[in-house]
């Protein structure tokens, strides 16, 4: 038996006008899920329990079995575990997202956060804003006096480290749930380290914004890389061995730091895919031949995370949403399943969203979310769909860190 979990990442919406007040599961073509739905069980679970942050970072770790009321301590931990980072006593790790603020004279405070992601800049261009950055004396002058290391990576996610840090109290907003709103009232505040990352900030957008790398940028239609942003705080992190918890070994595919580095800290293997970016433009096809390569290993479990629907939710995307859904279906589950059914292989399937992502808002909610448990060696006789409606139409699983049990035959719904 293989036991198979696919995590669609923020696929789960609420209603949204423009689809006729459906949402973009329900307006999606996905007949591979349906199919499945229709044999399986649909319920509704919850992954992020208040009152934690609505956010990957708790429901990936409900979804990998740890109640996050135990285990979290913060995301970006979990996040340097996949790049093999190893925090010392006392160091604190942030995710610092390279960013867009809106143009113009007005004081930093009050421009607008218009792009969590610097209009999802490209891996080159990520390392030339840390390079700009780490080259100007007023910014590494800061950065030396706050004792922290920005950890570079090809993405608008960088992580950084500052040792010897004391977050008691601190508030750090993650700038996805306040895209179009000022900046100011949503910067690092609550403690004395606080005004450290704050003025850290503010020296990185002056040295940024006017830089003839972002007049170009601007110059070619696309949004300038003009600023930083520090949240997902955390200190080091352990998690129970997922071997040893449930008796089973296997990977983790995606193209997303804390997505792997949960998987690492759990004891399961990180799968790298070439062209896997975490955007609607991720390699499918590479993650439908890790799959199907795992799967035909020793390992009897194999998780498949597509970032791209909340991505394309975050960018105000929303026929980008709808597509990265259907192309989960078409590009990596029917391939995928229609080569294992031909085998006579027997599997079982775990598919849901995190949480939810919202059109309205582009940001995170954490209201209960659809999932589907599939099983090739037995037809439910539900003959319905996969969708937010029929998920709370079916049984409730309170915890979601309960699912992979129901997953593994551990327990029953």
């Amino acid at each position: 038996m293989k036991y198979i979990l696919v995590i669609g990442d923020g696929m789960a919406d609420n209603p949204v006008e423009a689809l006729g007040g459906k949402t973009p599961l329900q307006v999606s073509n996905i007949p591979t899920i349906h199919k499945m739905a229709s044999k399986g069980v649909v319920g509704h679970t919850i992954n992020c329990p208040k009152p934690l942050p609505a956010g990957s970072e708790t429901a990936i770790l409900s979804i990998f079995g740890c109640d996050p009321r135990e285990w979290f301590t913060g995301r970006s931990p979990m996040e340097a575990a996949a790049s093999g980072i190893r925090l010392a006593p006392g160091d604190v790790a942030y995710r610092c997202n390279i960013i867009t603020l809106e143009d113009g004279q007005m004081p930093y405070e009050e421009k607008r956060i218009l792009s969590h992601s610097a209009g999802s800049i490209d891996g080159a261009s990520a390392f030339r804003v840390v390079d700009i950055l780490e080259s100007d004396p007023e910014f590494r002058a800061a950065q030396e006096k706050a004792r922290m290391v920005i950890h570079r990576a090809p993405a608008f996610r960088q992580l950084a480290v500052q040792s010897g840090a004391d977050i008691q109290g601190i508030r750090l907003i993650p700038p996805h749930d306040h895209l179009g709103e000022q900046a100011g009232q949503y910067l690092p505040a609550g403690c004395e380290n606080a005004a450290v990352l704050k003025e850290l900030m503010a020296v990185a957008h002056r040295v940024l914004d006017s830089h003839p790398f972002n007049e170009e940028r601007r110059r070619a239609g696309k949004m300038p890389a003009n600023g930083i942003w520090f949240w997902a705080e955390g200190t080091a992190v352990e998690l129970p061995d997922f071997k040893a918890q449930y008796a089973h070994t296997g990977g983790v595919i995606s193209a997303v730091p804390l997505c792997h580095g949960i998987g690492v800290l759990r004891g399961l293997e990180m799968i790298e895919v070439e062209g896997a970016t975490g955007e609607i433009d991720t390699n499918f096809e590479g993650k439908l031949r890790a799959a199907l390569d795992l799967i035909h290993s020793d390992a009897d479990f194999c998780c498949i995370h597509l970032e791209a629907p909340d991505e394309c939710t975050h960018n105000g995307d929303l026929p980008g949403k709808i597509q990265s859904i259907e192309w989960l279906d078409s590009r990596i589950l029917k391939p995928l399943f229609d080569e294992l059914d031909a085998e006579g292989m027997e599997y079982r399937v775990l598919l849901l969203s995190d949480h939810k992502t919202l059109t309205s808002t582009r940001g995170h909610d954490g209201d209960p979310v659809p999932f589907l448990i599939y099983d090739t060696r037995r037809d439910s006789g539900f003959g319905g769909v996969y969708d937010e409606p029929a998920g709370m139409a079916g049984p409730f699983v309170e915890r979601g860190c309960d699912l992979l049990e129901i997953l593994f035959e551990k327990k029953t719904l």
